[in-house]
């Protein structure tokens, strides 16, 4: 969902605290040859308002835009606006014809694929039933329980906890048959990894329809299979992000499978007046998704694989130039981000940079490339790689990026590894009474330590959940990292402070969610 599929925000905060000094190469521009091919209309448009335009070589990612849209997905959302038409009389015309270019019984077009679940549920709750419909999230008197497996729990499957279900995790096959009851509404399943185990899609189908229960796979990231394989194996609704491989509008998704089911999914959104209002997806979406679907049966798959090969070719062509530097290509696991990946790796103590450090180099300089995973970090673990995704690149790109790591790995600039405070480290062993001010709010935390030297473990107590710490005290500055595990979703948080006998002060990493400032009492 092989190579670490990093999270949205991780991608933009690659790098870490490293600082560089001394001027960076292609800094401010190109190397001679290095031409971007970016639309000159958009870098203008975007940079109108400061904004600046990257190259994708990481994939499709909503934190940097998914996919580019297909030049016949652009055509059919500007004839789209330009007309009126009855939403119902659209949206009914648009699931026959998905249905017939998908072989699913029937289809319809949602503002993304997290807003296809979130109709998909309130569908097998509430039904078209306006009264049970207008009480959503009140779900008193209606079914109530969603089933998942604990290996589908994911941060997409709030979109079905907002209807206001509760979530029955079963861990193994001995559960199933018992999770069912008469309060049962759906079953979640996460396309990928266990989704063909005794806990997959077929087995869990088979008994959920002995139950008379809906079975919804979320597919996101997924290939469009036709006839479509999640279906085949029992499915009733196959969830899709239409900005991602199929490259339609990346504000739509697609919802295939069981007609009434679909129908009701359809009653629940916009723009009709439910639960699902606030989720609009807009004609142009509509027509542009259509025109996606259309296109995804005439695309040239195999050309388009040959194509980002190539590109991978031409980019290990010219990072190898570098002595020590060595490159793989590595191919797809499953249909999520179903292409090859091409790994770059070295010894960052060899030729003076580590794959953090070129990750973070593309990303502020000149023109912007977005890499995929990077691992090096000074000054112990120097063996450094990056991965090049080709999924995304445009016509011109390869060469860019080929150009800009050849410069980057040959000639990069010095690197102050960050000073090691010195002395013996502070006593920090204990139970501390944590104030975390977030951008808006704040809460009170507990951190439970223990200290064998520098090093630290413990336990990291938040208002409703706890999870292990691990971190590391040298003289009085102290680093703590841990996560806590809350419905499908890890919270990190990395605590960088200063300690002062009994009182702690510093910032906290929250990831995704941004910065915090906390301050620290130790309990005596």
């Amino acid at each position: 969902m092989g190579l670490r599929r990093l999270s949205r925000r991780e991608i933009l905060a690659q790098g870490g605290i490293l600082t560089a000094t001394g001027s960076l190469p292609l800094a401010q521009g190109k190397a001679a040859g290095t031409e971007a091919n970016l639309d000159k209309g958009a870098v203008a448009l975007y940079g109108s308002i400061g904004v600046r335009t990257l190259i994708n070589a990481r994939g499709t990612f909503t934190i940097i835009t998914g996919s580019q849209t297909l030049p016949e997905v652009k055509k059919a959302m500007d004839e789209a606006s330009r007309a009126y038409v009855e939403m119902d009389e659209l949206m009914e015309a648009v699931g026959k014809r998905l249905a017939e270019l998908t072989g699913a019984e029937w289809g319809i077009v949602t503002a993304g694929c997290a807003a296809a679940l979130t109709h998909c549920t309130a569908a097998c709750v509430a039904g078209t039933n306006p009264e049970r419909m207008q009480r959503l999230p009140d779900l008193t008197g209606m079914k109530n329980e969603v089933i998942i497996p604990a290996y589908s729990r994911n941060v997409y499957d709030h979109a079905v906890r907002m209807v206001g279900v509760k979530i029955v995790e079963i861990r193994d096959p001995s559960e199933l048959e018992s999770a069912f009851n008469e309060r049962t509404a759906m079953v979640y399943i996460l396309a990928g990894p266990g989704d063909t185990g005794p806990l997959g899609t077929q087995a869990i189908s088979e008994v959920a329809k002995r139950h008379g229960v809906p079975v919804l796979v979320d597919a996101a990231a997924e290939i469009l299979t036709i006839p479509n394989i999640h279906l085949q194996r029992g499915a009733t609704a196959v969830a899709y992000s239409g900005g991602k491989c199929i490259r339609g509008p990346q504000a739509a998704g697609l919802l295939l499978g069981e007609k009434n089911l679909l129908q009701a999914a359809w009653a629940n959104s916009a723009p009709h007046h439910a639960f699902g209002r606030s989720m609009k997806v807009g004609k142009e979406e509509i027509m542009g998704m259509l025109a996606a679907a259309e296109m995804w049966k005439k695309r040239d798959h195999e050309a388009e694989w040959r194509q980002w090969n190539r590109w991978l070719d031409e980019i290990s062509q010219s990072v190898k130039r570098v002595k020590g530097v060595s490159t793989s290509v590595q191919q797809p696991e499953g249909l999520s981000n179903h292409t090859p990946v091409l790994k770059i790796e070295w010894d960052g103590t060899q030729l003076g940079i580590t794959g953090q450090e070129v990750s973070k180099i593309l990303l502020e300089t000149e023109p912007r490339i977005v890499l995929g995973g990077a691992t090096g970090e000074r000054p112990d673990k120097m063996q450094s790689s990056v991965s090049v995704t080709p999924y995304m690149l445009m016509p011109g790109d390869a060469k860019v990026v080929a150009e800009r790591l050849y410069a980057v790995l040959s000639r990069p600039p010095r690197f102050e590894t960050p000073a090691v405070p010195q002395g013996e480290p502070v006593q920090v062993a204990g139970e501390w009474q944590v104030t975390l001010e977030f951008l808006r709010g704040s809460a009170v935390h507990t951190l439970i330590l223990e200290q064998d030297g520098q090093q630290l473990t413990g336990t990291h107590r938040g208002e409703f959940v706890s999870g292990e710490v691990t971190g590391k005290v040298m003289a009085n500055q102290v680093r703590i990292k841990g996560s806590q595990r809350i419905e499908g979703q890890h919270l990190v948080y990395e605590f960088k402070g200063t300690v002062q006998g009994n009182h702690m002060a510093g910032d906290v990493n929250l990831g995704e969610y941004g910065q915090a400032r906390f301050v620290a009492e130790k309990k005596v």
